[in-house]
């Protein structure tokens, strides 16, 4: 099995959101709708005042280290690599792009949590962006590549905004489609095509001087090859729409100058696959310009209609799908389960140009753990370590 991958560094900055923590089981390095959804989750304060492009133009580089492990077993590495650039061209015009390289090393289940096989790949993945400013709205048209021995990504994207006269209600709309070729180095699958279409919709408004908050719903609709190339048993629909809302708050805390962000994310598909995702996060600035961000985040899934519960007991050996069943998967990220990550970030304001920041997270991941509902049994613990370094510089 090939596992989920992380988005890039510069992704998740503006996502707000961890790949371990998805429900989505595609790997997120295959670019496609997950860099529209990336761009959409605007950053918040910006949206609602954005009329005129940027005075400066920005460079970020990050640099992120990976280690997921079982009880036991050392996993999958992951080493991943993103440049972002955004310029202005004039007041009317902005341009931006994200290179990303990554390289995955390891060993991974070939069904649920147990059976580990070896594995290794390369990824490049090109982003691209051109945004149209106006006096009350902006558009902007983006396009992603994505590239790797056993996955091809191509999609384009369209997005939106319009803003009131007072600029304190921000409306965001977004439409993208994203066309994949699945192959598997084993020979077993080669070729296979699915497509991706997802629509967004947002709303941003200012409440006070203090207090933003944002609302997005998402509906994304995908057909063609959507099973794990290297997984012998499994068999997924060749169809699934999924359906998100997210609700964000920020919160700027006069007393101590700091600023708390709250968010919750339901999600919902076709596949029976319920989520939930609550996140909490407080930036306090400090003197010569350090700042600290303790994060929170708890998850919690049902399983796909189609999961084959794990049976321990028979281990080497795979379960058998129900007799009978058109759709069965044996993969652990699809079972019922809850997660935690809990984090935090420092950052160093070098300058009125220059930034650093650190950010170091722990992901956990137990069946037990599941919220509303009992876990799938039979899976082993759970748990990844992020390491990420920023740098970016305004000109």
């Amino acid at each position: 099995m090939k596992p989920t991958r992380l988005p890039s560094p510069c992704q998740a900055k503006h996502a707000g959101d961890k790949f371990v923590d998805k429900p989505v089981d595609k790997p997120v390095g295959k670019l496609g709708l997950t860099l529209m959804a990336a761009a959409l989750a605007l950053p918040m304060i910006r949206t609602a005042h954005a009329e005129t492009a940027p005075d400066k133009g920005e460079i970020s580089l990050k640099i992120l280290d990976y280690q997921d492990s079982q009880p036991g077993e050392d996993r999958v590495k992951v080493k991943a690599n993103a440049l972002k650039v955004m310029a202005p061209l004039n007041e009317e015009w902005s341009v931006g792009a994200t290179f990303v390289t990554d390289s995955i090393s390891g060993a991974s289940p070939s069904f649920h949590s147990y059976g580990l096989s070896k594995l290794r790949d390369f990824r490049r993945a090109l982003d691209t962006d051109v945004t149209r400013y106006f006096p009350h709205h902006t558009l902007t048209v983006g396009a992603s590549f994505s590239n790797e021995a056993d996955y091809i990504s191509r999609a384009v994207s369209v997005k939106g905004s319009q803003f009131s006269e007072d600029k304190n209600t921000t409306w965001t709309a977004g439409l993208g489609f994203a066309n994949d070729t699945v192959s598997a180095s084993t020979g077993r699958v080669r070729g296979e095509n699915k497509q991706l279409v997802d629509a967004l919709f947002g709303l941003t408004q200012v409440i006070s001087s203090n207090d933003i908050v944002q609302l997005n719903a998402g509906f994304s609709h995908a057909h063609g090859y959507l099973s794990d190339p290297y997984k012998a048993f499994e068999k997924r629909p060749d169809e699934r729409n999924t359906y998100t809302l997210l609700t964000r708050w920020n919160h700027h805390v006069n007393a101590t100058g700091g600023s708390a962000r709250f968010s919750y994310r339901f999600f919902a598909d076709s596949w029976k696959i319920r989520a939930h995702t609550f996140s909490a996060e407080y930036t306090q600035p400090f003197a010569q310009g350090w700042s600290v961000t303790p994060i929170l985040r708890l998850y919690t899934q049902s399983a796909a209609s189609f999961y084959v519960d794990a049976d321990p007991s028979i281990y080497p050996f795979a379960p058998n799908p129900p007799a009978g069943a058109q759709n069965y998967a044996e993969d652990q990220r699809i079972s019922a389960y809850g997660a935690r990550t809990l984090g935090i970030k420092l950052a160093k304001q070098i300058n009125d140009d220059w930034e650093a920041d650190i950010k170091l997270e722990q992901y956990e991941q137990r069946a037990s753990w599941r919220m509303f509902g009992s876990g799938s049994p039979g899976l082993l613990p759970f748990r990844a370590r992020t390491i990420q370094l920023g740098l970016s510089h305004q000109f």
